[in-house]
Parts: structure tokens; C-alpha cells; sequence
């Protein structure tokens, strides 16, 4: 239940956005914001994301390698893979599937995967987080996801989608953003910028309490922490981070 002076500035917001409603009431928008738009200024993001999250992610996917198969190997999923950005934090011979909703990426994509020689990259699958039946139950051994849960239509199927591809004992680890404290002008800002933000991001939702979400879901094991990733001029501080074993 947003307040007077949050409905006020959305609407300002909303008035100097005005472009991209018009183009979205069209229809232009959504196509053009998924074919150029999205995949142009995500790598842009990214670039600055990267640099902010470089030593979360190394500490994050330090332990990857202990979610090895019984066979040794390292199967890993990507939910949204996007460009790539993730891929030079997988340990060696890591056997790699890409999944993402959106096609586009392919440019960006393959200049990190000839980066990133040091893994086996499986196959490309155009998936929704939601829809990975094109993956057999239980037939990896790690999947990750960054900055993907702010965006998905629903964050608790997604979530029972990444437990039924896992093995038994196989990890799921995610970087994401998160809402900030009620209380707080950031969260106050987070409001204002929701609709447009969501419109001009491709379905980038900035108050999801993840966290609520990654407890609900069945993890025999589940770690998060809660940081912050300081991206200049955005609404999106703060993040969680960690990893939930099946």
C-alpha cells in the first residue's frame, strides 16, 4: 500500500518515462526492449556489477567444486545465463549448460565463453526459469542463478524447478537484489521506481523478498548473507547472497 508522496513520484517517474509507455502501449517496447534495448544496457550493467560483485561472486563459488558428482565431474545449469559474466568463477572441466528466456545475447555470450576455455559448455537452452523440463530430474550437480530471481513470473516454481533438476546433495546458488528495509529511503525510492523500473527492465521487480522465498523452498541446507552492491544512481543495493543444498 503505497503512500501519497510514493504514488506522487511515480507518476513524475512515470510523466518522464512517458516515451516508453507510449511505445509499450504500441506494443514496440516489449520487442524491442528484449531484441536490443535489454541485451545493450544489461552488458553495460554488468560491466559495473562485475567490478562491484567480483570478490562476493570468488567467495561465493569458492566451494563449487565440493558439489562434484560421484563420477568426479561438475555439472553445472545457468538459469539466465545472459552474457556469461558468471563463467570465469567455475572451477576447470566444469561442464556447463546455458538456459536463458531471452535468445539475444549471443554476442556478448560468445566473447566469454572463448574467455573462458577452461569449461565445456554443453548446450544453449532458450528456457524460462519456471520451464526447464527440457532438463532431466535430478541430473545436475550445481545450478546457479544471478540477478535472475528479480525477474522471473514466479519465484517459487522456478524454485521447484532448480530442486527437481539437482541430484540429491547437489547446490543451488544465487546473487540477487533484494528489497531494502522498510523503513528505510532506500525502500521508500524502491517504491517509487518500481513500475517504470519494471517496465523499462525487461520485468526487473525491486521489492522481492527472496530470502522468504529460499526459506519457504524444501533445501536440506540453506546459507544466506546479506550484502551490499553499490551500483551508482540505482535502487538496487541491497543483495543476498549463498548457496541451498537438495
Amino acid at each position: 500500500e503505497a503512500s501519497a508522496s510514493v504514488l506522487v513520484l511515480r507518476a513524475c517517474l512515470a510523466l518522464l518515462a512517458s516515451p516508453v509507455y507510449l511505445l509499450s502501449f504500441l506494443g514496440v517496447w516489449e520487442p524491442f526492449c528484449r531484441k536490443v534495448f535489454f541485451p545493450f544496457i544489461l552488458d553495460k550493467i554488468s560491466v559495473v556489477h562485475d567490478k562491484k560483485s567480483k570478490k562476493h561472486k570468488q567467495e561465493l563459488f569458492r566451494n563449487l567444486p565440493d558439489f562434484r558428482g560421484p563420477s568426479g565431474e561438475l555439472k553445472l545449469l545457468e538459469i539466465g545465463t545472459g552474457s556469461g559474466s558468471n563463467f570465469q568463477f567455475y572451477p576447470p572441466g566444469c561442464k556447463v549448460t546455458c538456459t536463458d528466456i531471452n535468445p539475444n545475447f549471443q554476442q556478448s555470450l560468445s566473447k566469454n565463453m572463448k574467455k573462458n576455455q577452461h569449461l565445456q559448455y554443453e548446450r544453449f537452452l532458450v528456457a524460462a526459469g519456471e520451464d526447464l523440463s527440457q532438463v532431466p530430474s535430478g541430473s545436475v550437480d550445481a545450478v546457479v542463478c544471478t540477478l535472475v530471481l528479480c525477474s522471473v513470473h514466479s519465484v517459487s516454481s522456478t524454485l521447484r524447478e532448480v530442486l527437481r533438476v539437482l541430484r540429491p546433495g547437489g547446490a543451488f546458488y544465487f546473487l540477487e537484489h533484494v528489497a531494502a528495509e522498510h523503513s528505510s529511503w532506500k525502500y521508500f525510492w524502491q517504491q517509487v521506481c518500481y513500475p517504470t523500473w519494471k517496465l523499462v527492465f525487461a520485468g526487473c521487480c525491486l521489492t522481492r523478498e527472496l530470502w522468504k522465498n529460499l526459506e519457504e523452498a524444501k533445501f536440506s541446507e540453506l546459507k544466506i548473507q546479506h550484502i551490499n552492491v553499490v551500483l551508482p544512481w540505482t535502487p538496487i543495493k541491497p543483495h543476498i547472497m549463498g548457496y541451498g543444498v537438495k
